[in-house]
């Protein structure tokens, strides 16, 4: 394979040692180096564990944590649990929609960030809330959206 993925992947076998009962933390690890899953990743990891390409494609297909197509370097989650929905959660995700000039379930063409929802977040007191990569940022506002998404804009 001569892809701009072949030598990352071939990092994360090799750290699992080929295992097949490592599908799922290599696929994991995958995703964090890359974003997302692309259709030369699941083959080569495929190949890598001796598993045929469907079985590595299912995993990845049935589990939420995985995706299949770029979700952006930024991957913005907006909580739309009983606490952030009643506290505005749907109102931030409208504001993240016209910042981004994307919709829930897209990424920006840049690929810089995705937006997608979530259905708790675990920090109902801090609602309503939004998380970016790994940072959360709660108590917002509309008017506080583009002054978080300023902060990770390169």
């Amino acid at each position: 394979m001569a892809s701009e993925f072949a030598g990352k992947v071939e990092g994360v076998l090799e750290r699992y040692g080929r295992e097949k009962d490592n599908l799922i933390a290599i696929l994991l690890d995958c995703q964090e180096e890359f974003t997302y899953l692309p259709r030369e990743v699941v083959e080569q990891v495929a190949d890598g564990v001796g598993a045929p390409a469907s079985q590595v494609l299912g995993l990845a297909t049935f589990y939420r944590r995985f995706s299949l197509k770029p979700v952006g370097r930024y991957p913005i989650h907006v909580c739309l649990g009983t606490a952030c929905h009643v506290q505005g959660g749907p109102r931030l995700l409208e504001a993240l929609e016209r910042e981004l000039s994307i919709e829930r379930g897209e990424t920006t063409p840049d690929l810089e960030f995705g937006l997608d929802t979530v259905n708790c977040l675990g920090c109902c007191g801090l609602a309503p809330v939004i998380t970016v990569g790994k940072n959360v940022h709660g108590k917002l506002r509309q008017v506080d959206i583009q002054r978080v998404v300023k902060k990770y804009r390169h």
